[in-house]
């Protein structure tokens, strides 16, 4: 965890599950430090009842928001005036804003803009432009608790959902990134290749695809080829890639 960075995390309650909070807050410590937490919605609705236990279990700020008009949505007016008077006050190094909706598109692009790293969580069927508009984009579904952790972290998760196939495309995005960043004799840190690929394509997880981490993802792909070198400033091996001829 970079206890370092604080972030502020801004939750639409309209449009995520309340079920994987607990998962949520989780996933978002790997990042840094939830200083500010508020989750925004019309808690006059009887469908938000289910959230109150789980808020006072993740000490979050419910934030109260009034439909004061049919078909528009003042939830969203009320996360991204907050988020903005967050990023004026300059306490936070970056948000992460919890929604599946498209609308939070200009917010996300306007706080990177300003420097703030911009991490988004949604379900599978977040529209692209959102996505895209983060530095980094966590669907929900790859964060259910499993009944059993596998004991190797770096095996596949055989009990988590799967959002994604791998396929020609994801292979012709690796190999891509590979070629880019490959020495004299084609092979690439995987480390660097990891980091280049969430450039490219905010959504990529290795999770997605039903692997807890990069380096099993690449050895499940037969074009690509994996080699371990000794770390000579520590005890864990370095380890390459590259495509195969």
């Amino acid at each position: 965890m970079q206890t370092d960075i604080k972030i502020a995390v801004l939750i639409d309650a309209d449009n995520v599950p309340s079920g994987q909070v607990k998962e949520m807050m989780e996933e978002i410590a790997k990042y840094g430090n939830p200083t500010i937490k508020r989750i925004y919605g019309d808690w006059t609705k009887p469908q938000l009842v289910k959230w109150k236990n789980v808020l006072l279990e993740n000490a979050i700020n419910p934030m109260q928001q009034y439909g004061y008009t049919s078909g528009k949505n003042a939830t969203d007016s009320a996360m991204i005036i907050d988020a903005m008077d967050i990023l004026y006050s300059e306490r936070v190094n970056g948000f992460c804003i919890v929604s599946s909706d498209s609308d939070f598109t200009k917010l996300a692009t306007r706080l990177r803009e300003a420097g703030m790293m911009v991490i988004g969580m949604g379900e599978k069927k977040t529209p692209d432009p959102f996505i895209v508009a983060c530095d980094k984009f966590i669907y929900l579904e790859i964060l259910q608790k499993q009944s059993e952790e596998p004991t190797d972290q770096s095996n596949k998760i055989t009990t988590s959902p799967q959002v994604d196939k791998i396929n020609p495309k994801l292979i012709r995005l690796i190999a891509s990134t590979i070629s880019d960043l490959a020495d004299d004799d084609g092979w690439a840190f995987l480390g660097d290749v990891g980091n280049l690929l969430q450039k490219k394509q905010p959504n990529f997880d290795a999770r997605n695809y039903g692997f807890q981490k990069l380096t099993p993802l690449i050895k499940s792909i037969s074009a690509f080829e994996i080699e371990q070198r000794e770390n000579q400033k520590g005890r864990f091996k370095l380890i390459y890639v590259r495509n195969k001829p």
